[in-house]
């Protein structure tokens, strides 16, 4: 239970003096909808403004405030930018410039005739002064703060609003016991809770007061992570020990890689003892985690349980279900599919498997842990692409059995070590470092959009020759309906040359109509998938030896390293063509030249982080994950040990969260919402 002295601080935004429907609507659009949201929404910066009776007194470049009346309004259509003309007191011009929904209110807030007091940065637009989206407007006689914070702002919400609600923010935070190590926070010279975050509101560019608030933010998640991984080895489990009679019997196309065996036999220790298994298992495309899955699986039928492999999506799934199903076809393994789609008989029948134990491993979505899905005896689960469940999802899974299952989490996606320690913590780690023989790396090419022509010529003859191919659309901007837009273009552009045997897939399209389009590609009926990056996950057709990714400058490295490897599953060579805009800059530049040069994931993945900041490293940000509000992905990577450190310090020295400094610990938990290991220890 949160502790009351907290309550203040996440109480409904409302509690805010001035905060009404009007208000809170634009709060909403930031994701503001708390006390500590405010409280925890930092300045971006500081603005330092200069007071001018004339604007000849200024330069451009300069932030200044004058007072100005607007004379005119000018704006060619709806979609252009909308330039209000006014004018100082000597009669100067001024353009205040308005973009996109911002046009609809300037001109409330800027009627003709009315001197107002305008604040921002001066520009030259050729030889006329402009200020883009003024910072600050208000009536010639209001005070103006010459030193202001600058927040990030949606619109109807201006900096000085927001410092109003966050001084208000601040002033509901109270004092709180400390929970650093005494030797570290002497160390780093940090000031108390409190004081860091009335510091960081009030002084943008105190490092002193930002590092503490990063650091309190890392420590807790560490700390969480600490307790989940405490608390499963404090519950006992089944001991699970094989013995071999159905591994011994499985055929696979291919000897194993060193990196697989070590696996196997790390996963196969952890299952024999009576502390559940916690491992995540870090696999590169390619690399056989669907071979190690399946022998953890058999483990647990040889010893007498269940198995369960969860998947994110129903694309992959099913995939994972008929390629399991043909590896499994000679042995006595019975073995089934749960998504949300199966419906009637099929799905009771199911159900009455598994609770009779008839059913020995069962694959699918979040279904498989819905509360009417019951086992006999659940042994071990498996959770394919980890980063898209949080904890809370693993734990409503490892819930459907008397005593916890093992479990092993999956991801293709390569993790830097840096990001594994901040998000997986509490598990072991395991990688798959090796590729499988026989399998050749993809190679890679640059080219510029302006060749677009050449590429659809080359894109014939790779169809005329019998092979498969994928065409990844932009990311145009964060809207699943522009990225749609954008397919549905170059699917259109395309079946113009090439007719139906073009396909089409965004994230809009409903389970089965999404799924149809694919079973149509897998089978060689449609020749060239048209994609949003839907494709990234879940996607196996080894006749596809060529992917086109347009205007690659935009994706993470990570995320283009994913995409490239849904091709080179077959035993053609294979092509991931990388096309370009022409404004590229120098970190896009870097981006492309490394994905030309290696295969390596950990490398692609490491160095993702380093040009991008750990935010952007797994792609779009899942809801199962932890969110970091106050660390920077270099805080994190400069925090990390110590806070890890501190934690363990903490567990296993200073009496856990029921010592002294633990209560203080305990509060930090509920302040940064990683109250999740709390509840665990209490449960536990």
């Amino acid at each position: 239970m949160r502790p009351e002295l907290l309550n203040p601080l996440f109480a409904e935004i409302e509690a805010l003096k001035g905060v009404g429907a009007g208000l809170a609507k634009p709060l909403a659009k930031l994701g503001l909808a708390r006390v500590v949201d405010v409280l925890f929404q930092l300045p971006t910066g500081e603005v330092t403004r200069r007071r001018i009776d004339r604007l000849d007194d200024a330069s451009a470049g300069e932030t200044v405030a004058v007072v100005v009346t607007p004379v005119d309004y000018k704006q060619g259509g709806p979609r252009s930018p909308l330039r209000i003309h006014a004018t100082d007191a000597q009669g100067d011009y001024l353009s205040l410039v308005y973009f996109g929904a911002h046009t609809s209110y300037a001109k409330k807030l800027l009627p003709l005739g009315a001197p107002k007091l305008v604040s921002g940065k001066l520009e030259l637009y050729g030889r006329e002064r402009q200020i883009v989206h003024p910072d600050q407007i208000l009536a010639p006689g209001d005070p103006l703060a010459l030193k202001e914070a600058v927040y990030p702002l949606s619109e109807g919400l201006t900096s000085r609003r927001f410092g109003q609600l966050a001084e208000q923010a601040v002033g509901r935070a109270p004092d709180l016991p400390e929970w650093i190590e005494p030797g570290l926070l002497a160390q780093r010279g940090w000031p108390a809770w409190r004081e860091a975050i009335a510091t960081a509101h009030h002084a943008p560019e105190s490092g002193s007061a930002h590092g503490r608030l990063a650091y309190d933010e890392v420590f807790a998640n560490q700390l969480a992570l600490m307790l989940v991984r405490a608390s499963a080895r404090k519950r006992r489990g089944t001991p699970l020990a094989g013995d071999g009679r159905l591994r011994d019997a499985l055929r696979l196309p291919y000897e194993m890689t060193a990196a697989q065996r070590r696996t196997i036999g790390e996963i196969e220790g952890d299952m024999t003892q009576s502390a559940p298994m916690l491992r995540l298992l870090q696999g590169d495309v390619g690399s056989g985690k669907t071979v190690v899955a399946l022998e953890a699986l058999l483990i647990a039928v040889e010893a007498g349980a269940q198995g369960a492999l969860l998947a994110p999506t129903e694309i992959l799934a099913r995939q994972h279900f008929t390629t399991l199903s043909a590896m499994l076809a000679s042995l006595p393994v019975r073995i089934a599919v749960l998504t949300g789609r199966d419906k009637g008989r099929a799905r009771e029948a199911t159900l009455m498997g598994l609770a009779d134990g008839s059913i020995d491993i069962l694959i699918g979505t979040h279904a498989i842990f819905q509360e009417a899905v019951a086992y006999r005896n659940l042994g071990l689960a498996v959770v394919d692409e980890q980063h898209r469940f949080g904890v809370a999802q693993r734990l409503l899974l490892t819930g459907k059995a008397e005593r916890p299952p093992h479990l092993l989490a999956m991801t293709a996606t390569p993790i830097p070590r840096t990001l594994t320690l901040t998000n997986y913590g509490e598990m072991d780690v395991s990688r798959l470092d090796e590729m499988p023989p026989g399998r050749e790396p993809v190679e890679t090419r640059v080219t510029s959009c302006e060749r677009l022509a050449e590429v659809v010529d080359g894109l014939g003859r790779h169809i005329d020759a019998g092979r498969q191919a994928f065409w990844v659309c932009p990311l145009v901007e964060e809207s699943e309906a522009a990225d749609r837009a954008a397919a549905e273009q170059r699917a259109e552009g395309l079946r113009l040359r090439f007719g139906a045997k073009i396909g089409l897939v965004h994230g809009r399209m409903k389970g089965p109509e999404k799924g149809a389009v694919m079973a149509a590609f897998q089978r060689g009926d449609i020749a060239v998938l048209v994609a949003t990056t839907v494709i990234e996950v879940g996607v196996d057709v080894p006749n596809a030896s060529l992917i086109v990714v347009e205007e690659a400058e935009r994706f993470g490295l990570a995320q283009l390293h994913q995409l490239r490897g849904r091709v080179g599953r077959g035993g053609d060579r294979s092509v991931c063509l990388l096309l370009r805009g022409n404004a590229l800059s120098e970190t896009g530049r870097a981006r492309l030249a490394l994905m030309r040069e290696t295969n390596d994931g950990f490398r692609i993945a490491e160095e993702d982080l380093r040009l991008r900041g750990g935010g952007e490293v797994l792609g779009t940000r899942q809801s199962g994950e932890a969110r970091f509000r106050l660390a920077s992905p270099e805080q994190i990577n400069e925090f990390i040990v110590a806070a890890a450190d501190d934690a363990r310090l903490l567990v296993d020295r200073d009496g856990g969260l029921d010592g002294e400094r633990g209560k203080a610990a305990r509060i930090a938990l509920y302040l940064f919402e990683r109250d999740s290991g709390v509840a665990l220890l209490r449960s536990g």
